[in-house]
């Protein structure tokens, strides 16, 4: 069987590095650059970290500061027509997942305009031509956008979340400067480090896992596992470590899927606006119980990154248990809610929530079988 691996054709990595970026832009012959990024980022002067840089050099640019958190289809379209104008020939991504994901919908939108709806690029979509070349400078370390050939896109008209997946939308260059991170609030540490966790897992056990995937996988989780707590407080070589991390978890886990996780939070993304790394940490262990039976002895790595003793040796039912309980007791650790009231979930919704998720495409990477009503029973058992 073919497998495939798809990544940047470049990347830069350590505190700092940002500093290449105006060599890199002249040096591969673009002209102008359109930096997307959101207001906060600009406001507080981190997008600024770039196009200082940009200045000094005399690289001309024009930002979008528009992107909004779990960004829906019209901001994407008013990036498309922003792009157009501005005669640019370089995307500059600055910030979390949300501007990564908008940044390469407008590019391969600009280089495919056939699907300007947006909605037409749910799943696998059929683009001919790669995105406008994109440079990815992420702010967070938790999505991996910089180097996954996923974005999510928010269809707030029909109250859902979707999952494009394209080889053409990879950045050309990655940019993951820690730095770049460091002002982020601990909020935004925790569930950015919670989603790294959760692709890093989800990516291990998923069913198109394999050796090569694995090796990426198992390390991010022994890596997210013993510097999470210090990122978030603060340290900055944990920091360092955390944004290496997460982007060792995406050259994985975009190559070989996801699972149930994802697919359950994506929906509480869409109903209420919940930011996706809380929604990933308040299920992560949940679902890692559900899915236990069906992830043969890869619990016991799990367990051995977060220090479980005698993990090889015990009986595999105990570790897989102990697995589950060192990830939830990170989750509470770090503060992330445990129950989907404290995002604003509501019983009556849960039918239609579970719905979404067994449509979501991360569902079928999942490694045991659920049903709409499993997922619906999961999502009851975490309401309050």
């Amino acid at each position: 069987m073919a497998q495939r691996m798809i990544w940047n054709q470049t990347a830069y990595f350590g505190a700092g590095c940002i500093e290449v970026v105006p060599g890199e832009l002249a040096r591969r012959g673009f002209t102008k650059a359109f930096v997307v990024s959101d207001a906060q980022l600009v406001g507080s002067g981190v997008t600024g970290r770039v196009t200082g840089l940009l200045d000094t050099a005399g690289f001309p640019y024009e930002v979008y500061p528009d992107v909004l958190p779990n960004p829906p289809i019209e901001n994407v379209q008013a990036g498309v027509a922003a792009f157009r104008a501005s005669g640019a020939d370089v995307l500059v991504a600055v910030g979390g997942g949300s501007p990564q994901d908008t940044c390469k919908a407008i590019g391969i939108i600009v280089a495919n305009p056939e699907f300007a709806d947006v909605r037409s690029l749910e799943g696998v979509a059929a683009t001919k031509n790669p995105a406008v070349p994109i440079v990815a400078i992420p702010t967070t370390a938790g999505t991996a956008s910089e180097t996954t050939i996923n974005y999510v896109i928010t269809d707030t008209e029909r109250r859902r979340k979707f999952v494009c997946v394209d080889p053409h939308d990879i950045p050309v260059m990655a940019v993951v400067d820690s730095e770049m991170m460091a002002s982020a609030p601990r909020s935004l540490k925790v569930a950015t480090g919670l989603d790294a966790l959760t692709h890093a897992i989800e990516g291990y056990v998923t069913l198109g896992a394999w050796e090569l995937s694995d090796l990426f996988h198992l390390k991010a989780i022994q890596v997210i596992a013993t510097s999470l707590r210090a990122a978030a407080d603060g340290d900055e070589g944990a920091a360092e470590r955390m944004a290496l991390a997460q982007y060792v978890a995406g050259m994985g886990y975009s190559n070989v899927g996801l699972g149930l996780v994802h697919a359950m939070a994506h929906p509480l993304g869409a109903f209420y606006s919940a930011p996706h790394g809380v929604a990933n940490g308040i299920l992560l262990a949940p679902v890692m119980a559900f899915n236990a039976a069906a992830t043969g002895e890869k619990y016991r790595d799990v367990a051995a990154a977060f220090g479980v003793a005698d993990a090889a040796a015990r009986p595999l039912a105990d570790v897989r248990a102990d697995a589950v309980a060192a990830v939830a007791a990170l989750t509470r650790d770090l503060g992330n809610p445990t129950t989907l009231a404290a995002i604003g979930a509501r019983e009556e919704d849960l039918p239609a929530l579970a719905q979404a998720a067994s449509d979501d495409v991360c569902a079928g990477g999942n490694p045991r079988p659920a049903t709409v009503a499993d997922i619906e029973e999961l999502y009851r058992s975490l309401l309050r």
